[in-house]
């Protein structure tokens, strides 16, 4: 039993780390090279597209028109966002100025040889044999390749999911401080006191036991002439 406990945890542990790398915001410091407009095919992966209830135009071969911006890293690898309102669906960042965002990804293009250096805020990964993309959130101009924008959003959200757990923590303990653990020490308690009438019953008729056999020998050996 322990070790199908040990692996839920895992598994649980695990599904909470993957939920939160997806959901939570991101920083990148990169160089945009594009940004444009491509129907693309919606399928498996549609999980990691913004829900039509954001307002989401699909046609009739699942091709839904999505606008992306590529962008080059400070090794000079590309790294591709999505760039999609999100609404009032998980993730709750609310998000509905994609057509802005894009001007401003349009505006803020460059070179390699006259780079313009941006940090993208952001959240999702990119996987690309499965062609799932980060949504970008907010894009801001940044001195250069090596500045790396602290990451306050996430660092938040993490702060107040680590205070709510110590609370739920402390609200336990106190539970089980008040209500269980009383609780359980007087069925121990019980069950001594069970356990002791028990023991005592059973040397009571372990006596008469012997106490009858000692009458029957006596009477047997009197019936013998002894």
């Amino acid at each position: 039993m322990r070790w199908f406990l040990t692996v839920l945890g895992v598994i649980f542990g695990v599904a909470v780390f993957l939920f939160l790398d997806y959901s939570l915001p991101s920083k990148q410091t990169v160089r945009i090279t594009d940004a444009y407009n491509r129907l693309t095919e919606i399928g498996a992966n549609a999980i990691f597209f913004a829900s039509p209830d954001t307002g989401t135009v699909q046609n009739a071969q699942g091709q839904r028109d999505v606008r992306f911006i590529n962008t080059a890293r400070p090794n000079g690898k590309p790294y591709v966002y999505r760039n999609e309102d999100t609404g009032w669906i998980w993730p709750p960042y609310f998000k509905y100025d994609s057509s802005n965002l894009q001007a401003e990804a349009t505006d803020l293009e460059s070179s390699a040889a006259d780079p313009q250096w941006v940090s993208i805020t952001s959240y999702g990964w990119r996987v690309s044999w499965a062609s799932i993309y980060p949504n970008a959130i907010s894009i801001k101009p940044v001195s250069g390749p090596d500045e790396r924008p602290f990451n306050w959003g996430a660092q938040i959200i993490l702060a107040v999911l680590g205070a709510i757990l110590f609370l739920i923590w402390r609200m336990w303990n106190q539970f089980r401080e008040r209500t269980i653990d009383p609780a359980v020490r007087s069925a121990d308690q019980a069950w001594d006191r069970l356990d002791a009438r028990a023991d005592a019953a059973r040397d009571h008729v372990l006596r008469e036991a012997g106490e009858a056999r000692g009458w029957l020998r006596r009477r047997w050996d009197r019936l013998r002439g002894r």
